[in-house]
């Protein structure tokens, strides 16, 4: 295995320095010009590191970053005369000299005035300094692998524990340098870019000691969502899950920010603003738990938003929203951001990108099942049919109801109420519960702007939302028996009371969706672990034996069908599910209870599961799972039939 292009720049380093023969600066241009190399290749373009360059009237930087694009391609042709280098130029110190950056002012280097963006680096620290809107110098990136000459001649001694310690935060660093003078017009490189800012900021935090502030808002959330943030795993849960929640309050609010200033180019989005874009009230209070400069500064990721913001004022909007189409904005965004950010959690939550086909055949057939079965002749379109998913994540199921309803309207004859029944629909009809805050976040931006492309926008100077709750949908379905705890912030509390009212006052006709089927990483209430003993005993079949029953879609089957057997007595579940319920000795109960239960159960194999099928067509080629997108090719790793109940 290769190691760490971090790894071997330090160790070329330590072996220059060890020969005892070496000057400050030159001597240590290869290891430099090999990094930069390294992560340049894998840029697109490529971007290439050409060590001393030409005097072209300001010096002879020592290293110029040029694209592919600008390399002569005809062998025969001369070498285009006079380039400069598209992402800027490098400018090399010695060691020992790290005023450049510890200093809190921007140095300007030499070279600034001439090519606007400079490299400042000892080695051991980088520093970007490029322009900001009025001209000026800003320090654009900075990071720095050790804090002296001392610590760094330590670090060339163990390269193999340096690199595993900050070598990744380095590279990053370094890509987001050779691609700061790139165009940004592509949704998945803005994805990329805030995702690695948020690997910073994560980084950061976790770094320093817990503030009393984050300890609060831990014991409020835990106390909402009805979870415990236990350990290791749990602590890094909840970081994890706030610096994205706070990234993508400032991506939606970016969004939002653009449609309202389409027609002025030259506004400047300050992500400081944020909060008073988000209109919802719980993801306005949450951002501002998490973003007041009282707790930014202590964690030190206020840094690292400024940088974040300055990329979202590069994008180039009208090219952005072009691909950026509302619908795919979870295809174009949150999963690539996701994916960046952390693929480990990402696979840990069985968060998935459910494909749209699917989405729509599920909402498609639940409409007809209402009408078909219920005689309900209006479908979801019924002003008495009211629609939950239990685990909504960024709404695509919420959307394509809504989209339906709105079809449904349009069926019956356009009028001027058709904007304001489907606004009606969103904010008290169609529900969705979502445990964790980021896609919450991301739900509320989805449903907001398809009413808005439909021409139902919500008003922003009124209290008008989507139904969507940041709430545990396994528990809390039964009145209180003692008085509420009293939740630390006020919206927290109001958030928890409407999701119960939905629970406990709502007579929920439809629920849909795709449960995960991974636990968070959080200690469940007993509340929420009991939920399948009804599956546990049966009459007729066999007992159930093995530890299936614990699978986390399981719990949801189970309050679903408690939720419409139980309370509603009529209604339609449609859930997607892997196979194991199906022929599981596990879920012999499970089986019998709903041919007790159902009068008609409808199971449609979707062919997701590589396990079961081979993943070969007839013929012999390649079958992805139907899951499968750009940027996750094996799709879900267990994956499933999909169920209709009523």
């Amino acid at each position: 295995m290769s190691s760490h292009p971090v790894e071997t720049y330090l160790k070329d380093l330590g072996e220059i320095y060890r020969t005892g023969g070496g000057v400050a600066e030159e001597s240590y241009y290869g290891p430099l010009e090999s990094l930069l190399n390294e992560i340049g290749r894998k840029l697109k373009p490529r971007v290439r590191c050409v060590a001393q360059l030409k005097n072209t009237g300001a010096g002879e930087p020592d290293f110029g970053l040029y694209t592919a694009n600008q390399f002569q391609r005809d062998k025969d042709a001369k070498p285009m005369e006079g380039q400069q280098p598209e992402r800027g130029v490098i400018e090399c110190k010695p060691w020992d000299d790290d005023s450049f950056a510890r200093t809190e002012s921007v140095q300007v280097s030499g070279y600034w005035q001439k090519y606007g963006l400079v490299l400042v680096t000892n080695y051991h620290d980088f520093v970007l300094i490029g322009r900001d809107d009025r001209g000026k110098p800003i320090r654009l990136e900075s990071f720095r692998i050790a804090q002296n000459e001392n610590a760094f001649l330590g670090m060339l001694a163990q390269p193999h524990k340096a690199a595993q310690n900050n070598g990744e935060r380095l590279v990053e660093c370094l890509r987001r340098t050779m691609m700061h003078a790139a165009p940004l017009t592509d949704p998945q490189d803005v994805a990329w870019f805030l995702a690695s800012y948020a690997r910073e900021a994560r980084a950061r935090v976790e770094e320093t000691p817990e503030p009393p502030a984050l300890e609060g808002l831990k014991k409020g959330l835990e106390e909402a969502l009805g979870m415990k943030f236990e350990g290791e795993k749990g602590q890094h849960f909840f970081l994890a899950t706030l610096v994205q929640t706070l990234f993508y309050g400032v991506f939606s609010s970016w969004v939002l920010w653009c449609r309202e200033n389409w027609s002025r180019p030259e506004a400047k989005f300050q992500w400081h603003d944020a909060a008073w874009t988000l209109h919802v009230p719980m993801i306005a209070s949450l951002f501002d738990q998490i973003a007041t400069p009282t707790r930014l500064k202590p964690l030190g990721i206020d840094e690292v938003l400024d940088k974040a913001g300055i990329v979202l004022n590069r994008v180039d909007r009208p090219a952005f929203f072009s691909r950026f189409e509302q619908e795919h904005a979870v295809q174009y965004f949150y999963e690539p951001f996701l994916k960046e950010y952390d693929a480990e959690l990402r696979k840990e939550l069985g968060v998935w990108y459910t494909p749209p086909e699917v989405v729509q055949y599920q909402v498609e057939r639940v409409d007809r099942v209402l009408r078909e079965e219920l005689h309900i002749a209006d479908g979801l379109a019924d002003e008495h049919v009211f629609i939950l998913d239990p685990c909504c994540g960024t709404g695509a199921y919420l959307v394509e109801t809504l989209k339906r309803i709105h079809k449904t309207l349009k069926e019956k004859g356009r009028s001027a109420l058709t904007a304001q029944k489907l606004k009606t629909a969103a904010s008290t009809r169609v529900f969705g519960f979502e445990l964790l805050p980021a896609p919450f976040v991301i739900s509320h931006l989805q449903i907001g702007l398809m009413l808005r492309l439909l021409g139902a926008p919500f008003n922003l100077e009124s209290n008008e939302r989507a139904g969507v709750y940041l709430t545990n949908a396994l528990t809390g379905w039964e009145p209180l028996k003692e008085p509420k705890d009293l939740l630390p912030w006020p919206d927290l509390r109001e958030e928890r009371d409407a999701a119960n009212n939905v629970k406990c006052g709502t007579e929920i006709l439809v629920i849909l969706g795709n449960p995960p089927y991974n636990g968070y990483a959080g200690a469940a209430i007993e509340e929420e672990r009991d939920l399948v003993t009804a599956y546990r005993s049966t009459k007729r079949a066999p007992k159930p034996e093995g530890q299936g029953l614990n699978d986390l879609y399981v719990r949801f089957f189970r309050m679903a069908e408690r939720r419409i057997v139980e309370k509603t007595g009529k209604g339609v579940i449609c859930l997607i599910s892997n196979y194991s319920w199906l022929e599981g000795q596990s879920h012999t109960g499970m089986r019998e209870r709903y041919l007790e239960a159902f009068d008609h159960i409808w199971i449609d194999c979707l062919n997701g599961d590589k396990y079961k099928t081979g993943k070969l067509t007839a013929s012999g080629d390649p079958d992805p799972s139907i899951f499968s997108t750009e940027s996750n090719r094996e799709g879900i790793q267990v994956a499933p039939p999909s169920h209709c109940w009523s």
